[in-house]
């Protein structure tokens, strides 16, 4: 039987729930058991990412290792977080509500 793939720092999840369903983000820190902050570089930054139910992610298996995003040095910003999802796949949408 295959382990879970974790929530750790680095790794790409989908959002299950809420109204950032379906939408990529990195997770940026693990809280605890039940919590991870996750961010995108758009509507959820570095400065104030998002709390949120693991139970409400789906894990994929993309892991990027944030120390590397940012070779020069220096913070890491917002544009490698949307940059690493671009280049990994999984571009960021600029809206969350829906065009019609």
């Amino acid at each position: 039987m295959k382990e879970p793939l974790s929530f750790s720092e680095g790794r790409v999840v989908r959002s299950t729930q809420g109204r950032d369903r379906g939408r990529h983000f990195l997770v940026t820190q693990r809280v605890d058991e039940k919590y991870v902050l996750i961010a995108d570089g758009l509507t959820h930054r570095l400065a104030a990412p998002k709390k949120k139910k693991t139970m409400h992610l789906h894990a994929c298996p993309v892991e990027v290792d944030l120390s590397t995003l940012r070779p020069e040095g220096g913070p890491l910003q917002d544009s490698d977080i949307r940059r690493a999802l671009d280049e990994n796949g999984f571009p960021v949408k600029h809206s969350l509500c829906k065009e019609g």
